[in-house]
């Protein structure tokens, strides 16, 4: 299957298919994919990553994690995020469908999406220190505010999940809860 993915260009990629990961990395995410059912009976999100780590034997650094995915930093300006449950592999679906399929006005403010595949996704690496600031809540409020004027419900943005862009601007890093309801008028009438 062939996707269209927007970086600069049009072009076309298949899932599973990387310029940024050697094949073999492609293969080692693969079957960690095939077996994530069998790890969710662990009950912390550290055991899932620790498994993770042992089964991917990737060189690259680990600079993050929740329950449903780890983060790899390529040390190339980009990170990789790879699923470690059911819900992040829809989160890292859902960061590709948004980001290439969103208004141009709102796509400045998430994180850009370089290549995914099942099961994986690389983006590039933002600056993720956020002081938490009255003035970066109103940031946040209004970054809400332009999602829900153009069809996306901002699930889960707060301030852990956004950074700032090599021009000081905040966007989000985090938007695999997102939603986009591209037929909804209702959105943009109510805000």
């Amino acid at each position: 299957m062939l996707w269209p993915i927007k970086n600069g260009k049009e072009r076309l990629h298949q899932p599973n298919k990387s310029a940024m990961l050697s094949m073999q990395e492609i293969k080692a995410i693969e079957s960690w994919i095939s077996q994530i059912g069998i790890f969710q009976i662990y009950i912390t999100a550290g055991q899932l990553v620790s498994t993770a780590r042992k089964t991917l034997k990737f060189k690259y650094k680990i600079i993050g994690h929740g329950f449903n995915r780890v983060v790899y930093d390529l040390n190339n300006g980009y990170i990789l995020k790879i699923a470690l449950s059911q819900v992040g592999l829809i989160s890292n679906a859902n960061e590709a469908y948004i980001y290439n399929n969103c208004n141009e006005e709102v796509k400045k403010y998430l994180c850009p999406v370089k290549e995914y595949g099942t099961g994986w996704i690389i983006m590039k690496k933002v600056d993720t220190k956020v002081p938490f600031a009255i003035k970066e809540y109103t940031k946040l409020i209004k970054l809400e505010l332009k999602f829900l004027r153009h069809g996306i419900i901002p699930i889960d943005l707060r301030l852990d999940n956004v950074g700032y862009n090599e021009n000081d601007e905040m966007v989000v890093i985090d938007y695999g809860l997102f939603t986009m309801d591209l037929k909804s008028p209702v959105l943009r009438w109510l805000v």
